[in-house]
């Protein structure tokens, strides 16, 4: 049976579209194969954006033409005709998805009292129960309304929903006034008598992105970072008076407005931007279409500020109204907002009851968005501090700012303090709470360099060497750890694996009854997430060795929800091979079954053998572990990180690592090559690692 959900909203303007990606998320995070369905679009040429960003991030393999329903001139010229093509459409789309989730209509063409109806109806024929979304505030956005009138309003558009009979599940009230949220979930629930949530008006979601404001504005970019350019404008400054009135007037996040010829004011706010006693800005706009001075030009060069600076051909007035009629848009374009409104929808909304309203069919297929999914939600419930010590590096600080915003981890970077700020602050990047340590911090760093000495003193080493040494942010990050100021350490976007593990082996150290550090690949594959080991650290393992990895693998397996059943992989299976490599790998094999006489393994065997079921059971009969394998022991490292790039390349897995392992506490390496995404996974494994540790 696939699960649908109609998401409609009983006005416009009440940003339903953050509650129907929050919406999304969560029906990803629980099911394979999720559709969307806009049964009602725009009759103009635009394509609509809000459904092109749920068909990015959908998993039903849709394109945007397969998702919409009929346009409202075929809804106004013949609506029963509409309807039925609505259905049929509908049906379509649901053939290829385990849920749906529908988007009404957003009485952006021609809004009728009768729109909520129409919703009502359309969901009703195609047995979507609802979520219905009410706005928090006013139809002007100015004032936020209070319990009363959101539970009133609620209450209205229930009754007419329940006319068209169609089922509501829940209401949600978006952009509620934040010191109002309980009250206003509790005053709906009692009008409507249903789960009723509430989500905070968050100002930078509302806000438009500067690059919507200089397109409204007409303006050209003519100084400045691109990517500033999806910052959101949380005010406007019209700067036609001299600077000693500008400047008091100046807004976090705002945009100014500068005459063209007004030099001295343009020049004056951008010294309050490097100044840290002035707010911080998103842009500034030159009106009047006036070229800047050549002399100005070198001024504002010999500031270094990387503040975008525009310039629009429209006069004052003109381009004020022109700012005040852009629109912030939740749209593909605009990642950041898509997280934001991503953690809005997590903080403030119950997505287990809502999965639970929903009566979702559990199913055992783990996709790579399901995993995903768990591994942030455990290492949220974790609480884990992790120490990330390249903050030079952008993808680490966009990494850190998703970490943050969706409360993955606790973090430190290790960096300039200051650069660091700057930085995030160029590319539009919230770090919260984030504390920035510099190597040189001299409490720090003095404790470092003694209890480094202390560690290697009898390796030769002398108190200058091992205050040198910590300055590296490697060594700092692990002393970190070592030291229980933070839990873990992702490192490698701009090290070696060797920079980067080098201090773990002469500071942690391995666990407990664990011999060797070694890794894994979590490969996420189409329907399930399979284990390999070692396809980073060890070259040519020993039977000792190999035996650690698969012990090591198990254990890890384990931490992340996959039941460990190894394959210890070579070139023949059973007892139908010899050859020295063969009789190393079965050694390995009884060495595994003497120290984890509990633990599932088999080996040697070959990969097929190990992962289809048909050929287990014809090469191993009997064997518990023989075509069911989740854990995959490689012989050496060659073999192992072909294999994993092999399949990551060909299969389409989504291969998360490498993990490390054997480590007495959690240090992780990252590829040069990382993403923003693969540094957010490894962060979330890191703190799991940790809370395992615990």
């Amino acid at each position: 049976m696939v699960t649908r959900i109609y998401v409609t909203s009983a006005e416009g303007r009440t940003g339903k579209s953050t509650v129907a990606v929050g919406l999304l998320e969560t029906l990803r995070a629980s099911v394979p194969r999720v559709g969307v369905f806009r049964p009602i679009v725009r009759a103009d040429v635009e394509r609509d954006y809000v459904l092109e960003l749920l068909v990015a991030h959908a998993s039903a393999g849709q394109s945007y033409e397969d998702c919409v329903g009929v346009d409202y001139d075929a809804l106004h010229a013949d609506p029963d005709a509409a309807l039925a093509t609505i259905v049929e459409r509908f049906a379509e789309v649901e053939e290829r998805c385990d849920a749906v989730l529908i988007l009404g209509s957003d009485y952006t063409d021609v809004g009728t009292p009768t729109e909520l109806s129409t919703n009502g109806r359309i969901a009703a024929n195609l047995a979507a129960p609802v979520v219905l979304v009410t706005g928090g505030r006013q139809p002007d956005g100015e004032d936020a309304r209070t319990p009363k009138q959101c539970a009133e309003i609620a209450a209205i558009a229930l009754g007419e929903l329940r006319q068209e009979h169609a089922e509501v599940l829940a209401v949600i009230v978006n952009r509620a006034d934040p010191g109002e949220r309980a009250a206003i979930a509790d005053a709906v629930a009692e009008a409507t008598g249903l789960p009723a949530w509430a989500i905070a008006d968050d100002r930078e979601l509302a806000a438009p992105l500067l690059r919507t404001v200089l397109a409204s504005a007409e303006a050209e970019l003519l100084r400045g970072d691109d990517r500033a350019l999806d910052r959101p404008v949380l005010g406007t400054t019209i700067a036609a008076m001299s600077l000693p009135n500008v400047l008091p007037r100046l807004i976090p996040g705002g945009i100014v407005v500068v005459p063209g010829d007004r030099s001295d004011v343009l020049v004056g706010t951008l010294a309050a931007q490097l100044s840290q006693t002035f707010p911080a800005l998103t842009g500034v706009i030159l009106n009047g279409g006036f070229p800047i001075d050549p002399a100005i030009e070198r001024l504002i060069d010999g500031l270094g500020t990387e503040l975008p600076i525009a310039r629009t051909t429209l006069g004052t007035f003109d381009t004020a109204v022109r700012i005040t009629q852009a629109r912030s848009r939740l749209a593909a374009d605009s990642p950041a907002k898509h997280q934001r409104a991503v953690a809005l929808f997590a903080e403030h909304v119950d997505a287990a009851e809502l999965v639970r309203l929903l009566s979702l069919p559990s199913s055992d297929v783990v996709t790579p968005i399901r995993f995903e999914h768990m591994l942030v939600e455990r290492s949220r419930a974790a609480d884990k501090h992790i120490v990330l010590p390249e903050g030079d590096d952008d993808r680490i600080l966009q990494a850190a700012s998703i970490v943050v915003s969706r409360r993955i981890a606790r973090l430190t970077i290790l960096g300039d303090p200051e650069a660091v700020h700057a930085r995030a602050a160029a590319l539009g990047l919230e770090l919260g709470d984030t504390r920035v340590v510099a190597t040189s911090d001299p409490e720090l760093h003095e404790r470092f360099a003694s209890e480094y000495l202390r560690l290697r003193a009898h390796k030769g080493v002398s108190a200058e060497r091992a205050a040198e040494t910590v300055t590296d942010v490697s060594y700092f990050g692990t002393l970190m750890v070592h030291l229980g100021l933070a839990d873990g350490m992702v490192s490698g976007a701009r090290h070696t694996t060797a920079h980067t593990i080098r201090p773990a082996f002469e500071i942690v150290k391995t666990a407990p009854g664990v011999s060797v550090v070694s890794s894994v690949f979590l490969m996420a594959l189409a329907d399930r997430v399979l284990v390999y080991g070692d396809c980073a650290v060890i070259p040519e393992p020993t039977v000792e060795q190999l035996a650690d990895v698969a012990i090591s693998s198990a254990a890890t397996a384990r931490q992340f929800g996959i039941e460990p059943r190894v394959a210890m992989l070579s070139y023949s299976t059973g007892e139908s091979g010899s050859g020295a490599e063969v009789d190393r790998v079965r050694a390995a094999t009884l060495l595994v079954q003497e120290r984890a006489p509990g633990l599932p393994v088999a080996g040697p065997i070959q990969y097929d053998a190990a992962a289809d079921p048909t050929v287990g059971a014809s090469k191993l009969p009997g064997s518990e572990v023989a075509g069911r394998a989740t854990v995959f022991v490689f012989p050496d490292l060659n073999t192992g990180n072909n294999t994993y790039k092999a399949v990551q390349r060909s299969a389409g897995a989504v291969a998360i690592g490498p993990v490390l392992q054997g480590l007495a506490k959690p240090i992780n390496d990252l590829s040069r090559g990382a993403l923003v995404r693969d540094i957010v996974n490894t962060i979330a494994i890191t703190a799991i690692q940790a809370e395992g540790r615990a």
